[in-house]
């Protein structure tokens, strides 16, 4: 019998995996001491319905708005600050939102808050839209992927994504998801058209084997390309949006 949550589980395989979130919160604290910030910018009524906003030293050419991960159960906005140096140093700004978290909502209501943070951050900066998400964050952003922003949304990059949601209905985790199989096709991107912006899918080619057909089966269901980032695994994979010049910053602005 295949265990699932075996499938779903990163940590285990991760060299060092429990080091991560304090590297992550202590780079993206001391990346916040020298930007141009807006911190806490409300786009809801809940008290994690926040984001935070990076500026460049310039008018800004557009806006990227990267989604976090954590299975929809953890974290928030304040471990990925510096994921947005890459962006900034292209001229961009970048907003990170946090969101409310299961149990305490469900995967859906996820999406329409994301949703709501895209929005108000497309009022506060000019010019192009273009979203990225890691994980969880991929499964929200390629939910996104056909949301009307007058023209303005450019590109859409789920990075890891999970796109197909079944099969996390017979995980423990689901214990806390309480999906249905009804919301889980509705939320699964794989079931949803190929939208009209292009998609541009990422994945570390060390990642677990499920993740990797998780984001090979969005790229053929919607017909746009799959990268598998070499000597890149579930928590590395997004180091490079932190590099101006990396393969991944480079084909977000593409």
């Amino acid at each position: 019998m295949i265990d699932m949550d075996d499938r779903f589980a990163n940590g285990a395989y991760i060299a060092d995996a429990e080091d991560y979130p304090a590297r992550w919160d202590l780079a993206a604290a001391e990346f916040r001491t020298h930007v141009l910030a807006e911190i806490d910018v409300p786009y809801g009524t809940g008290p994690r319905q926040m984001m935070d906003i990076f500026h460049p030293d310039r008018l800004a050419q557009g806006l990227i708005v990267f989604v976090h991960g954590g299975y929809w159960r953890a974290f928030d906005k304040s471990t990925w600050s510096h994921l947005a140096a890459g962006a900034l140093a292209r001229g961009w700004a970048v907003a990170i939102p946090s969101y409310d978290l299961c149990p305490d909502v469900r995967i859906s209501q996820i999406t329409v808050q994301v949703a709501a943070a895209v929005r108000l951050a497309a009022t506060r900066v000019t010019g192009p839209v273009r979203l990225v998400g890691h994980s969880a964050g991929g499964q929200v952003v390629a939910r996104l992927a056909g949301m009307d922003l007058d023209g303005r949304l450019q590109r859409v990059v789920p990075i890891s994504p999970l796109a197909d949601l079944v099969p996390l209905m017979q995980t423990k985790m689901n214990d806390d998801f309480q999906l249905t199989m009804a919301e889980a096709l509705a939320e699964s991107p794989v079931n949803a058209p190929a939208p009209d912006v292009p998609v541009s899918v990422w994945v570390g080619a060390n990642e677990r084997p499920v993740f990797i057909a998780q984001a090979t089966a969005l790229g053929a269901a919607w017909g746009c390309s799959v990268t598998q980032a070499a000597d890149r695994h579930h928590f590395n994979v997004i180091d490079d949006l932190a590099v101006p010049d990396s393969p991944l910053v480079r084909m977000l602005f593409s």
